[in-house]
């Protein structure tokens, strides 16, 4: 790494000629530590990164992308319902498109979400065409009850005590949502918060792919 002309007349570690010294001149700082510096610390900064991001399960997402159609993972896990009814699978569900959503009070885009996964149930629900299933995140049954009572909140959902089925799909940020069709595969996955015109598609897709088996 080059260093300015300025910088080159004195050399690194060396002291000022008398010249300079009796002028008062003052002391130049190298250069060249200062960028190994910045270097070092974006360095730093990017190896954080890789491990924080490095432990993210893709595979479900690289699969979907490639226009696969994977077996949802979990199929036969039961869960706890929410409301107390007793515990369901994915595998329950299997002839029904299924949006399993995974979600907590605490999340505010899940919030956000919420009526858009409810018009979803609406529709699924009366064409006799399927579910969508919440699973809670780490959350309080209370505080998961309160949050479906105020947003009226009428599809079933399960806890997914210790996060068992969220980290088969990959998940540990929320929400996160998976459509699957009615052979119980995974057509399409939304890392984030739903939007209408995302689940519409994904529905769709859901559709034509469990009619076409």
């Amino acid at each position: 790494m080059g260093v300015s002309s300025a910088d080159a007349e004195v050399p690194r570690g060396a002291a000022p000629d008398d010249a300079d010294a009796e002028a008062g001149a003052p002391r130049r700082r190298p250069v060249v530590p200062a960028v190994v510096g910045v270097l070092a610390a974006a360095l730093v900064g990017l190896l954080v990164y890789g491990v924080v991001h490095g432990g993210d399960n893709t595979s479900l997402d690289d699969a979907v992308k490639a226009g696969k159609l994977p077996t949802a993972p979990g199929a036969t896990l039961k869960r706890p319902m929410l409301d107390g009814s007793g515990d369901t699978s994915l595998a329950d569900y299997k002839g029904r498109v299924v949006v399993l959503n995974f979600w907590a009070s605490w999340c505010e885009p899940c919030k956000d979400e919420a009526p858009v996964l409810q018009r979803a149930q609406s529709e699924l629900t009366s064409a006799h065409a399927g579910t969508v299933l919440g699973a809670t995140y780490e959350d309080a049954a209370e505080d998961s009850k309160g949050f479906e009572r105020s947003r009226r909140i009428t599809y079933p959902s399960v806890r997914d005590l210790g996060t068992d089925l969220a980290r088969k799909y990959g998940t540990n940020k929320l929400p996160e949502t998976f459509v699957l069709d009615r052979q119980g595969r995974v057509v399409a996955i939304s890392r984030g918060q739903i939007s209408q015109k995302f689940l519409d598609q994904a529905l769709a897709k859901a559709q034509r792919a469990g009619s076409a088996s």
